[in-house]
């Protein structure tokens, strides 16, 4: 509520300055959540880290059933347990939940890697964003800019004053810069420099927007079109081939004796066969290659499944191997203190 109020004093000033001054006062406003959408490294990258997170989920989930898992063994086996066993099993199964939360603080944390790359893909985007900003103020006079996604809120923006399609094609338009000839730049600066012009003024973008869908129009008849027509020819071409076949499969007929009708019948026979076979195979190939796969998965779990188990073998060695230690040593105090 206090941003609100300071955010209306804040304009409340501008107005009455502009009043006073009687000179306009050019603002704008950007939408950086709307940029970060639109700018194409930014999404490839964020695409990327959300793969990364998720992988990280099932990290968290696979520890999760293991731990669950153990849990159950040991509520079944508890009355078949000594007492040092089932102690062992309860200290292995806090190990690993204190393990599993540790993971979870590394990945998701305030401080975990999700929210430091994070911010390592958009600190680059809000600097372009940044630079975008200054450019198109001092090319255009205005006088103030403002963030909607910001901690500043605005109660009300018209379109007209949102420069965050400018500011995303400045930012695509310098990246294209660096791959470009100085002819496809000055031509495409041309480009962009009309499509600033058209963003300025609202009836000039409407007749560009209608311009737009027209030729969209037009270019969708004469795509379905083409298409037609090529769907024409390939019927002409495949009634043009029966019909050779046909005449073909007549004129081999007047040659050969009484009982050349029965090998057409004969042949699409072998022909049905044949496919019938190919198809038997072509199943068959996917079901072995499937069966392979799942083999193949298997033995990875299995291994992986080893690994861990090893893994957890050389911890609880090694925690066993310090209580030891720290119980000799105790042992050792102890000894002096009565000496």
């Amino acid at each position: 509520m206090k941003k609100s109020f300071l955010s209306i004093v804040f304009l409340l000033s501008i107005l009455s300055v502009n009043a006073q001054s009687k000179v306009g006062v050019r603002i704008g406003y950007i939408d950086m959540d709307y940029i970060l959408e639109n700018v194409p490294d930014y999404k490839e990258a964020s695409t990327q880290l959300d793969t990364k997170a998720q992988k990280w989920k099932q990290d968290i989930e696979s520890k999760k059933n293991d731990i669950t898992k153990l849990k159950e063994n040991l509520k079944s086996e508890k009355a078949l347990l000594t007492k040092e066993l089932i102690e062992e099993r309860e200290e292995e199964i806090k190990f690993l939940e204190t393990d599993l939360i540790d993971y979870q603080q590394k990945r998701f944390g305030p401080r975990g890697d999700l929210a430091i790359q994070k911010q390592a893909i958009v600190k680059p985007v809000q600097d372009q964003v940044f630079t975008a900003v200054q450019d198109i103020a001092e090319a255009k006079a205005y006088d103030f800019i403002f963030d909607k996604a910001s901690a500043m809120t605005m109660l009300f923006s018209a379109k007209k004053f949102d420069i965050s399609d400018q500011v995303i094609r400045t930012i695509t338009r310098a990246e294209k810069r660096e791959e470009m000839s100085k002819k496809q730049q000055k031509a495409l600066e041309e480009k962009q420099e009309s499509q600033d012009v058209v963003s300025d003024n609202p009836a000039l973008a409407e007749r560009q927007r209608l311009l737009d869908e027209k030729k969209a129009a037009v270019k969708k008849a004469q795509e379905a079109r083409i298409q037609a027509a090529e769907q024409k020819k390939k019927d002409y071409e495949a009634r043009r081939k029966k019909l050779l076949e046909e005449q073909k499969a007549k004129k081999s007929g007047t040659t050969i004796d009484s009982t050349s009708p029965a090998t057409p019948v004969a042949d699409k026979q072998t022909e049905t066969f044949n496919k019938i076979e190919d198809k038997k195979i072509a199943q068959d190939s996917v079901k072995a290659t499937k069966e392979a796969q799942r083999q193949e998965a298997i033995e990875k779990n299995k291994k992986t499944l080893e690994e861990r188990r090893k893994a957890l073998e050389e911890k609880k060695k090694k925690i066993l191997a310090d209580r030891e230690t720290a119980r000799k040593a105790q042992e050792e105090k102890l000894k002096e203190k009565k000496n």
